[in-house]
């Protein structure tokens, strides 16, 4: 079942076209990461599946009734005006204590209600983030770089979390990361977006497209690492239908067991 779809899509700011013929779908339970270089047109895609952003050519359809939940790149909060997690949680559609404590358990920050969110760390604050994002019950969760500014065990378990609530709650992703060396191993496919639509295909079919390697480059700075979590490597609960193939760079990007 397909949730949303672009068909052709082009996007133009002034006489700026920013994405050209667009075309990309997106199913229930999967997950997708578009992934491109800083001003390849990935926050303005997003925005435009969103509905935000006004398509100039094609379409863009979304299942009946579709619920989505978006995540942004990071939160911007005015530290004179204290907000706690769960006041936050109640932004802008008030929340019962029930649903914001297992919003909270579910992103890993049960008992955290009290806290100020200006006091929390950037993880910290992605992960209330996504649980704002997770009280609607969507059906699709759409990420905005949502690991920007984390460091790579950071990064490494907001992924793992990701993972944890396609396979419970079964809400397909879609999520676009500038970042060329942590790609989720839960991806079922990576768009490599820069304007147009380079490339597209699992992660180890894009890393290797002759498309990816021109826009990247060959060297260490342009080679995907692929995070895999599934219980032969003594994580819980990774999808299993994924081969088991690794990273040649693994000695860079070691596993985070933390």
């Amino acid at each position: 079942m397909t949730l949303i779809a672009a068909a052709h899509v082009c996007v133009r700011f002034g006489a700026t076209e920013v994405l050209h013929d667009i075309s990309l779908t997106v199913s229930k339970g999967e997950i997708v990461t578009i992934l491109g270089p800083n001003g390849s047109g990935k926050s303005t895609l997003l925005r435009a599946l969103l509905g935000i952003v006004p398509v100039a050519e094609g379409r863009i359809t979304r299942a009946p009734g579709l619920k989505i939940g978006y995540v942004p790149q990071k939160l911007t909060i005015d530290r004179t005006m204290p907000i706690t997690v769960r006041r936050f949680l109640s932004l802008p559609a008030r929340v019962s204590d029930a649903a914001a404590a297992g919003a909270l358990a579910r992103v890993g920050m049960a008992g955290h209600e009290a806290d100020q969110m200006t006091a929390l760390s950037g993880g910290q604050q992605q992960r209330v983030l996504l649980a704002r994002a997770l009280l609607g019950a969507p059906q699709l969760l759409m990420l905005d770089e949502p690991t920007q500014g984390l460091d790579q065990p950071g990064e490494a378990a907001f992924y793992r979390l990701i993972e944890e609530v396609r396979r419970d709650t079964g809400a397909a992703v879609l999520m676009i990361s500038h970042d060329l060396h942590v790609v989720m191993a839960a991806s079922d496919r990576v768009i490599c977006l820069n304007g147009h639509i380079c490339c597209e295909g699992t992660p180890r079919v894009v890393s290797n497209a002759p498309e990816y390697r021109a826009l990247f480059g060959l060297g260490t700075q342009g080679a995907l690492a692929l995070y895999r979590h599934d219980h032969d490597h003594g994580h819980e609960g990774g999808p299993h239908h994924h081969d088991h193939d690794h990273d040649h760079q693994r000695g860079r990007h070691e596993h985070d067991h933390a």
